[in-house]
Formats: structure tokens, C-alpha cells, sequence
């Protein structure tokens, strides 16, 4: 007996329990647990900080981008390692990039208006330009008499005229600082002459109908960045170009006489073919700036235009007569300034003002000294309300509503282009 309780005594001493045995597996497993839980609790967080800092990046990015009016250069393309689960939180040097492209687009919109955009390599604008131009005259041919009453001849003269107009225009980045450019427009216009008068009765009025189509004045002109956007100082950009005299004349165009009745109070000369062009070669000079001050973008510019004479085989506005001679049109200064918004990357509004100067012309006939011609200097303001509207990565629609402030200035204009960048 005793031998046998001795035998048991050393078997629970080298065999354990089986309760005792499964005591440190169970502080394992929960030690695990405890583990895990912690990890996917830092995971979680790690995703959060990982989002936030891509947001943040973007942000700087933009920024960035905004302040020095271009695109930086990309940074070296970091990738943060993914989660296991792949939800993709990683944040790259190309998704940041993507997204302050994006950020600046509707910047890149209005600056393309105002100047050019020197980092894209060629794009090209289609434009369609309607215009509305009405101009009435009431003409007094006589004297009063007891301060009262009107003695004499009442005519009135008016003119409508509808002009369509659709421009082609191509664009090159040559480098980051210079850009080249060639506009080719088409002209269709509609002009309405009318005129009463008849026996001293304004009553009475003849109208005439013409009309005209044809390619306009062809421009070429090169845009070179002066400086670039900085903290305080704006994009500045030279704007030189040539106009060439590729459209219709207004000189020695035939003429028709409209008659009524064989009134003689009624009796004008109207052109039987309206010109597209102003026969002149002419050379301008400009210069723009852009400054960006979010969500606002400040614009403007000022510029001259100088007209070289030409010598024409009819110069003189009479019917029944030919006199050649020589035309040369006024000098010409403009300046404008505005403002937009970008509501968005792709959307952006605009309102802004331009006016035109010119001065009178002037005409000299064989053999003649020259002499101005009275009414030919105008001051055409307009009030411009333009939208941008991205459509896609590439191209974009600019919608401009022009408002005529002066007698000079069609009474509004409506213009659509549709620039693509390759």
C-alpha cells in the first residue's frame, strides 16, 4: 500500500492536471484579443490621419498653385503603405497634383481671356459673336419762328444693323513665356438704311435693305510674359499683333440710289454690299494683368491701336463721282478692368468694363491736303457679364453678354467660344 501511494504521488508530479494545462493557453488567447483590438484601433486612426493629411496637401497644393499663378513642380511621388483592408487612404504626389489643377481651372479660364495660358502647347477657340447696332437721327433743315413754331424740313435718318460673326483662332505656347496667336474671323452682316422726310413730312419714310458676307481682317499677334504671378504682384503679359487687310473694304464699294416718288426730300445713296473689313493694315500694342486674390480675380488691360494710310481708287461717298485718294483712320486706345469669381474648379462669373478711343480720320484726295472728317472719332463703352463653365478637362464654354454704355457701342453683343487645349 504504501509502495502503491508513493507511485501516485510521483505521476501527478510529472503528469499536470488538465485543468491546470489549459490556464495559460486561455491568458494567451485573451492577451491576443487585447492585441488585435489595440491594432485595429490604431488602424483606424492611422486611416483618419491619413485622410486628413491628404486633404491638407491638397489644400497647401492649391494654394500654392494660386499664389504663385502656376503650377508648381511635382514633389518626388511618395506613397504611405496602405492598410490591409485596401481601402486605398494612401495619398501620392499625383493625386495632389490632379487635385490642384483642378483647384486653379476656373483660374486658367479667365486668364485665357485676358491674355493667354503659356503652359498649354496649342489650343484652338471657336467663337460666334451676334450684335445688335440701332442709331437714329432726327434732322432739322429750317428755322423757328416766334420761338414756337418750326418752319422747314423734318427728316429723320436710321440705321439698323445685325452682324454675325464667327472667328477661328489658334493659339501656340512656343515656351513658358511666349505665346503666338492667329484669329481668322467670318462676317455676315445685315444693315437696314431708312430715311423720312418726305415734302417736310417726317411721315414719309424709304428704307433699303443690304447686305454682306465674307472672311474679315486677319490678326496675328504674339503674347510674351513680362512676370509671372507673385505674392503681391500680377501676372503681367505684352500683347503685340499686325491686322492685315484680308476683308472687304468700305472704299469704292458701288452704290445705290433710293428714291421715292422723285421726291428730292427723299433721296439717299446707300452701299449695294456691305464691306467686312476696314481696308487699313493696322499694328497694336497692349498690355494685361491677372491677379488672383481667392475667390476673386482681378483683371485688366490697356492698349493702342495705330492705322497706316492706304491709298484707294474712290474714296468719296458720293454716287455720281470717283475720286481717288488716300484714308487713314484715327488712332485708336482701349483699357478695361474687371473682375471674377470662381465659384468652383469649374465655374467661374465675370463683370467688367471696356471702353475705346478713337480719334478722327482722315482723307486727302489726289492732289489734295488732308483733311478730317467730322464725326469719325467714337467712344465705344461697353459693359461686359461673362460665364466659364468647364465642360470637360479640355475644353471649356465662355459665355460673354456685352451691354453698349454709349451711343458708339453696339446696343448689346452676345458672344459664345469654345476653347480646346491639346
Amino acid at each position: 500500500m504504501k509502495q502503491l501511494a508513493m507511485a501516485a504521488l510521483v505521476g501527478l508530479a510529472v503528469f499536470p492536471s488538465k485543468a491546470a494545462a489549459q490556464a495559460p493557453a486561455a491568458d494567451d488567447e485573451a492577451h491576443v484579443r487585447a492585441l488585435m483590438a489595440q491594432l485595429e484601433t490604431l488602424k483606424a486612426s492611422y486611416a483618419q490621419e491619413v485622410r486628413r493629411l491628404r486633404e491638407l496637401d491638397m489644400q497647401v497644393q492649391a494654394m500654392q498653385a494660386r499664389l504663385n499663378g502656376r503650377t508648381a513642380a511635382a514633389a518626388p511621388a511618395t506613397t504611405a503603405a496602405p492598410p490591409a483592408d485596401g481601402e486605398g487612404y494612401a495619398s501620392t504626389a499625383s493625386e495632389a497634383r490632379a487635385a490642384r489643377e483642378s483647384a486653379r481651372r476656373s483660374v486658367d479660364d479667365v486668364k485665357q481671356q485676358q491674355s493667354a495660358l503659356f503652359d498649354r502647347r496649342l489650343t484652338l477657340e471657336n467663337s460666334l459673336t451676334y450684335a445688335r447696332y440701332d442709331r437714329k437721327q432726327l434732322t432739322l433743315n429750317g428755322f423757328l419762328a416766334l420761338d414756337a413754331i418750326f418752319l422747314g424740313n423734318i427728316a429723320i435718318e436710321n440705321v439698323e444693323s445685325d452682324s454675325l460673326t464667327y472667328a477661328f483662332a489658334a493659339r501656340w505656347g512656343v515656351n513658358p513665356r511666349l505665346t503666338l496667336n492667329l484669329d481668322v474671323p467670318y462676317i455676315a452682316r445685315k444693315t437696314i438704311y431708312q430715311k423720312g422726310g418726305a415734302g417736310g413730312s417726317a411721315a414719309a419714310v424709304a428704307q433699303e435693305e443690304t447686305h454682306g458676307a465674307g472672311i474679315g481682317d486677319v490678326t496675328a499677334s504674339a503674347n510674351y510674359r513680362l512676370f509671372p504671378e507673385g505674392r503681391r504682384r500680377p501676372e503681367t503679359v505684352l500683347t503685340m499683333g499686325v491686322t492685315a487687310p484680308t476683308g472687304r473694304e468700305p472704299y469704292g464699294l458701288d452704290w445705290k440710289v433710293i428714291e421715292r416718288d422723285d421726291d428730292d426730300f427723299i433721296r439717299f445713296a446707300v452701299p449695294a454690299e456691305q464691306p467686312t473689313g476696314n481696308g487699313l493694315w493696322q499694328a497694336s500694342i497692349g498690355l494685361s494683368a491677372v491677379k488672383t486674390a481667392d475667390p476673386a480675380i482681378l483683371f485688366g488691360n490697356i492698349g493702342y491701336v495705330r492705322s497706316f494710310k492706304r491709298g484707294f481708287g474712290d474714296i468719296d461717298s458720293n454716287p455720281d463721282t470717283v475720286n481717288p485718294g488716300q484714308v487713314q483712320l484715327g488712332d485708336a486706345y482701349y483699357f478695361g478692368a474687371g473682375v471674377a469669381f470662381a465659384f468652383n474648379e469649374r465655374t467661374s462669373l465675370s463683370i467688367s468694363f471696356s471702353d475705346r478711343l478713337s480719334a478722327r480720320a482722315s482723307t486727302r484726295y489726289k492732289g489734295g491736303q488732308w483733311v478730317k472728317v467730322i464725326g469719325s472719332d467714337a467712344n465705344a463703352g461697353t459693359l461686359n457679364l461673362g460665364v466659364t463653365y468647364a465642360l470637360t478637362p479640355r475644353t471649356t464654354l465662355v459665355s460673354m453678354l456685352g451691354i453698349g454704355l454709349t451711343p458708339d457701342a453696339p446696343d448689346f453683343s452676345l458672344a459664345f467660344k469654345v476653347p480646346y487645349m491639346l
